[in-house]
């Protein structure tokens, strides 16, 4: 008699996981909360939080709230995403400026998104394809997340700065915010 044994599916995948639609984009972003989701990455704070400072003096986004994932590598846990997920109206998680990183910064994304909860995931360029790749595994292979330029960790804080400002036209084109 031949035995089966259970494997477990290492990408996280869990009944649903093949859903490709986006949660619902806001109108606008005047006083909507701001979930900023921090990998632990050098320069990730800073990047969130200038992405945050930019939505709300020039759109009139809400309170922003930093969280923070205990581990860069793997993807958010299931409380600090429900806790996010109640808390805030939209999110933005960063940085993925590395293989596993940028993974888990995808699916963190996505996860955000089968939530209900609009997500921004940023990259950086060098990253794209694992990004693409966690997508693909995730069952959401036209995912939209973007890139910053890399590296990341060891830019100045007016570089980060100067990668906010040239990101911020595809952050609000993800939440389906028209810049102005």
């Amino acid at each position: 008699m031949a035995w089966q044994e259970a494997l477990l599916d290492p990408t996280g995948m869990a009944e649903g996981a093949a859903d490709g639609t986006l949660a619902p984009r806001p109108v606008s972003l005047k006083g909507l909360r701001i979930g900023l989701l921090d990998n632990t990455k050098p320069n990730s704070t800073m990047l969130l939080e200038e992405i945050a400072a930019r939505l709300q003096r020039d759109h009139g986004a809400g309170e922003a709230t930093l969280y923070t994932k205990d581990y860069f590598g793997t993807p958010v846990a299931a409380e600090l995403l429900e806790r996010i997920a109640s808390e805030n109206d939209l999110v933005v998680t960063a940085v993925g400026d590395c293989g596993s990183c940028s993974a888990a910064t995808v699916a963190d994304g996505i996860l955000f998104e089968r939530a209900g909860v609009p997500a921004v995931a940023i990259t950086s360029d060098s990253f794209l394809m694992s990004g693409r790749a966690m997508a693909q595994v995730q069952g959401f292979p036209a995912f939209d997340f973007t890139a910053v330029g890399h590296p990341m960790a060891s830019l100045s804080a007016q570089e980060v700065r100067e990668r906010a400002e040239t990101v911020m036209p595809e952050v609000l084109r993800i939440l389906g915010v028209e810049e102005g």
